[in-house]
């Protein structure tokens, strides 16, 4: 694949997501976002789609770097797998391991990076914070406070089999935990079940599909082949969410109350 396609790639994915748009108008040394009408989790999917549609790993930590159509054609040129002919340095292998990223929702810098076992006082508080509607929607339970062994298994994950980001905002000396995302991969190592939560006054802002794309990304890295999850029926926002990272849904026979919900992760 060369620039050319790849370019071509770029404009057939923007005008599928923004059908409204364009796309030979756009000035492609201008920043996108300016130009065209995206919020955060349309951009989200054009990251999503491009990185589908051409086979590359596009980890959270080079969005930033994605800033114009020539921007975005230079990134992917520089990651596409080398041509017969080209040396191998060409191709860049991305890390299966979840990095640190930086995001700005409504202008506050959130970092989603690894959630590790010094983080349990943090993932403690933030679910206390939780309403009892968030709290029911993400454990699908009445809680106030997490078990010692709930906690553990949230927070003192292997990052392997067991896979848990976090937002956060503050500084190095104060944090606090504003989402979090967790998956686990199933008996047969194929597969895996994921869940979300973010921090009641961070609903609606594009957090939950920020770390949504964040897991997707580390599970299409590991050669995962599906990604699903148990959401409550009447958890609507939660199912418009999943429908918009293609997600399709399966309803229980057995269990009206809930909503299996299923992606495949290759292409």
């Amino acid at each position: 694949m060369d620039i050319d396609d790849i370019r071509e790639a770029v404009s057939t994915v923007i005008a599928a997501i923004a059908p409204e748009v364009d796309v030979k108008s756009l000035q492609p040394d201008r920043p996108l976002r300016q130009q065209v009408e995206l919020d955060s989790m349309d951009w989200l999917n054009v990251v999503a789609a491009l990185g589908e549609r051409l086979s590359i790993a596009i980890p959270a930590s080079d969005y930033g770097r994605l800033d114009s159509v020539d921007a975005i054609v230079a990134y992917l040129g520089s990651r596409r797998a080398p041509a017969p002919g080209e040396p191998e340095h060409a191709a860049t292998t991305v890390a299966a391991a979840p990095a640190r990223a930086l995001h700005a929702i409504d202008g506050t810098p959130v970092t989603v990076r690894p959630i590790d076992r010094d983080d349990s006082a943090l993932v403690a508080d933030f679910v206390r914070k939780l309403s009892a509607d968030a709290r029911y929607k993400r454990f699908m339970a009445t809680v106030s406070e997490l078990s010692a062994s709930k906690l553990q298994a949230l927070a003192d994950v292997d990052q392997v089999r067991n896979v848990a980001i976090a937002a956060t905002v503050g500084d190095g000396q104060r944090q606090e935990i504003v989402g979090v995302a967790h998956y686990g991969v199933d008996a047969g190592g194929t597969g895996c079940e994921f869940a979300v939560a973010v921090g009641d006054s961070w609903q609606g802002t594009g957090l939950a599909g920020i770390l949504m794309h964040a897991l997707i990304g580390i599970a299409q890295a590991r050669g995962l082949a599906t990604m699903e999850g148990i959401v409550l029926a009447t958890n609507r926002r939660m199912l418009k969410l999943a429908s918009q990272l293609g997600f399709s849904q399966r309803r229980d026979p057995g269990d009206r109350g809930t909503v299996r919900v299923v992606r495949a992760l290759r292409a």
